[in-house]
């Protein structure tokens, strides 16, 4: 039994909720699991009850944050394989949706995005800790170098393919 505690959901107050589900469900392919009349809703994968809740109960028609401002910077969202991760960058290409960057760290393949609201998001790919890089002492080293984009998508067709 596992007792190392996890983050478990990320909720947003958002501006306005159905744009929001519109883009958490039809650009990173989120299934709706509530809805809470006009003013909440809970999305997830695989059937969860909710990895995401979006509200406009402070910030129905709100501003989005300034960039300078305190609070969240992004949250991530965690593909099973590098596969994976390669068509969620496809779906986004597919529906236009720009990204803000895209890095190698090492340790994990990460592309970042903002939602409609401003909300940072990072769509990533954990590489099998044998592959971590690590210092002489054995921590983990981790850089930020640029994520060959074409390279992962070379990997959605490799995986369809087979």
């Amino acid at each position: 039994m596992n007792t190392t505690p996890t983050i478990g959901h990320v909720h947003l107050k958002v501006s306005q909720l159905e744009r929001a589900v519109d883009f958490y469900r039809e650009v990173l392919g989120m299934e709706l699991t509530t809805r809470y009349g006009n003013k909440a809703a809970f999305l997830s994968y695989g059937g969860y009850h909710h990895h995401l809740g979006l509200n406009v109960w402070e910030s129905e028609n709100g501003p989005r944050p300034h960039r300078n401002a305190t609070g969240l910077y992004h949250f991530a969202i965690l593909y099973p394989t590098r596969a994976a991760l390669a068509r969620a960058l496809q779906k986004l290409l597919e529906h236009g949706y720009p990204l803000d960057g895209a890095s190698d760290h090492g340790v994990s393949q990460a592309l970042y995005l903002s939602d409609p609201d401003g909300n940072g998001v990072e769509l990533y790919w954990d590489r099998p800790e044998s592959e971590w890089p690590r210092t002489a002492e054995g921590e983990i080293a981790m850089c930020t170098e640029r994520l060959d984009l074409d390279d992962l998508l070379a990997e959605a067709t490799t995986a369809r393919a087979t």
